[in-house]
């Protein structure tokens, strides 16, 4: 094998296939912007594309949501927000599980070329959203649906059929200086 820059290796086969699973995960700031220049790359190339959000309520006024909508993705904020901020965690986690059934839905359909599941992890990893099921659904998706998964602490069982995994490291962090979201960056 050959070395690229990096840490990558160069395989001896290359072969194409009809779709890939795609997970930003880490503690670090882009993981869903990673994911926003996948949909525009998506869009660049005609693909129908779907986004459902499960921290973001539909109360968020997001540049990605606003332009995505103006390009047709079709997006749905399903979530209740920042869980750290909530009132009450079991609505919380009937709002994920809904989330849930209609991004079964969605996937199954066979209608988009690419998902993104934004923020998933966490609803995984509270425990509102069965891990197994979301392995089965993502590793039983049409043959041409692509999906990307964000979300802190990916678990591994989701990193093990992922065909790119990417962890986003915080190096430094604006909010930890106290300095606000700022829109048209981070929001």
């Amino acid at each position: 094998m050959t070395s690229l820059p990096g840490n990558y290796k160069e395989p001896a086969e290359k072969k194409h296939v009809q779709s890939l699973v795609i997970i930003n995960t880490g503690d670090g700031r882009g993981k869903s912007s990673s994911a926003w220049g996948i949909m525009l790359r998506a869009l660049g190339r005609d693909w129908k594309v779907a986004v459902v959000q499960y921290m973001k309520s539909g109360e968020w006024r997001v540049g990605e949501e606003a332009i995505g909508i103006k390009l047709g993705v079709h997006w749905w904020h399903i979530g209740a927000g920042f869980t750290w901020l909530s009132e009450d965690l079991s609505k919380d986690a009937g709002v994920a599980q809904e989330a849930w059934r209609h991004t079964k839905e969605v996937i199954n359909s066979g209608n988009y070329e690419l998902v993104i599941l934004d923020e998933i992890t966490y609803p995984i990893n509270y425990g509102w959203i069965p891990l197994a099921d979301v392995v089965e659904t993502v590793k039983s998706r049409p043959a041409s649906t692509n999906i990307v998964i964000t979300g802190r602490n990916a678990p591994q069982e989701l990193i093990d059929i992922a065909d790119t995994v990417s962890r986003v490291e915080n190096v430094k962090h604006a909010f930890e200086q106290g300095i606000m979201a700022k829109r048209g960056i981070d929001f």
